[in-house]
C-alpha cells in the first residue's frame, strides 16, 4: 500500500492505472476505521482491480455546534488497517489540499434533504455532495463503495451521479452491526458505558417493527413511526432526533406501505448522535437494499 498526500499525485496515479486497463474501486471515509469500513473494502476488492480508500474528515458537513472536533481521530490505525486489509492507496489530504481557498462554486442539494437526517443538519448534504464530487473528480473511479448505515447519504450521492451524469456505479453495502445489534460507526467511541448499553435498542427496535408490519399488525407509515417512537421511548435515555417511514431511494412519503421502503432513525446522546436504517420491500418478507 501507498499513501498519497496531494491530488496532482493521485490523479496521476490513477491515469497510469487506467492506461493499464485496470478497474478502481473508491471507498470514501472520513477515518477511525471500523468493520463496516472493511466492509466497504473487502466488496471493493472483489468488483475492481486497485482499491482507493480516501480519509478525510470534511469540515463543510459539520454544521454549526456539531461535532467535526469531537471526531475521533487516528492516523496510524487507519495506515494499519487500510494497508492489512489490501487498499491499494491511501488518499490522505488535509484541508488545505481540499480546500485551498474559498470556493466559488459548489454543490446545492434540493431533493431529499428536508428528511431524516438533513432536517435537523442544514447544508449537511451539500457539503457532503461537494467532497464526493471533489473526490470522484480526483478518483475517477469506476465503482464507488458506500455503506448503508448512511442511507440517506447512498440515496444523495446516486441522485448526484444520475443528474450529472458521472461515470461512476454507486454501489449500497449493506450495514455491519456489533453482536448485539448496534450499527457499527465511529462516534460510537464516544458513548458513555450506560449509554453504549441500551443503544442495541435502535437495531432492535426497528427489527421489531418490520414484524409487526410484516404480520399486518401495521399497515401505514403514520402507524409505523408512531409504534417505534413509543418503544424507544421506553427503551432509550437518549434523545429521538427523528423516526420516520419514506420511500426508498427516493426518500418520498407515502401513506400507506407499500413497494421499498426505509424506516430510519436517530437519537441524540451526550457526545454522539447515533443513526440506524431498515429497508425492505413490503410483501417480500425479506431485506431489500435498493442499489
Amino acid at each position: 500500500m501507498i499513501e498519497i498526500n496531494t491530488i496532482k499525485e493521485m490523479k496521476q496515479w490513477v491515469l497510469s492505472r487506467k492506461k493499464e486497463g485496470q478497474t478502481v474501486g473508491f471507498v470514501p471515509t472520513m477515518g477511525f476505521l471500523h468493520e463496516g469500513h472493511l466492509s466497504l473494502v473487502k466488496k471493493a476488492k472483489s468488483e475492481s482491480d486497485v482499491v482507493i480508500m480516501s480519509v478525510f474528515v470534511n469540515p463543510l458537513q459539520f454544521g454549526e455546534g456539531e461535532d467535526f472536533e469531537e471526531y475521533p481521530r487516528n492516523k496510524h490505525r487507519d495506515e494499519d488497517l487500510a494497508k492489512d486489509h489490501g487498499v491499494d492507496v491511501l488518499f490522505y489530504p488535509d484541508a488545505k489540499e481540499m480546500y485551498p481557498g474559498p470556493m466559488s462554486v459548489s454543490m446545492k442539494v434540493h431533493h431529499g434533504v428536508d428528511v431524516l437526517c438533513g432536517a435537523s443538519r442544514p447544508g449537511h448534504f451539500d457539503g457532503v455532495a461537494t467532497v464526493v464530487m471533489k473526490l470522484f473528480q480526483i478518483t475517477d473511479p469506476d465503482k464507488a463503495f458506500f455503506g448503508m448505515k448512511d442511507a440517506q447519504q447512498v440515496a444523495v450521492i446516486q441522485n448526484m451521479v444520475r443528474d450529472f451524469h458521472l461515470d461512476v456505479d454507486v454501489v449500497p453495502v449493506d450495514i455491519v452491526r456489533e453482536e448485539d445489534g448496534l450499527a457499527k460507526s465511529s462516534r460510537n467511541v464516544n458513548l458513555s458505558e450506560s449509554e453504549r448499553k441500551e443503544a442495541h435498542h435502535l437495531s432492535k427496535t426497528l427489527n421489531q417493527a418490520k414484524v409487526e408490519v410484516v404480520e399486518g399488525r401495521i399497515s401505514t407509515s403514520k402507524a409505523l413511526e408512531a409504534w417505534t417512537r413509543k418503544e424507544l421511548a421506553q427503551r432509550i435515555t437518549g434523545k429521538l432526533d427523528y423516526v420516520q417511514v419514506l420511500r426508498f431511494p427516493d426518500l418520498m412519503e407515502l401513506t400507506d406501505l407499500q413497494g421499498k421502503i426505509i424506516l430510519a432513525v436517530a437519537v441524540f446522546y451526550d457526545r454522539a448522535r447515533i443513526i440506524d436504517n431498515i429497508t425492505w420491500e413490503i410483501g417480500k418478507g425479506e431485506f431489500n437494499h435498493v442499489s
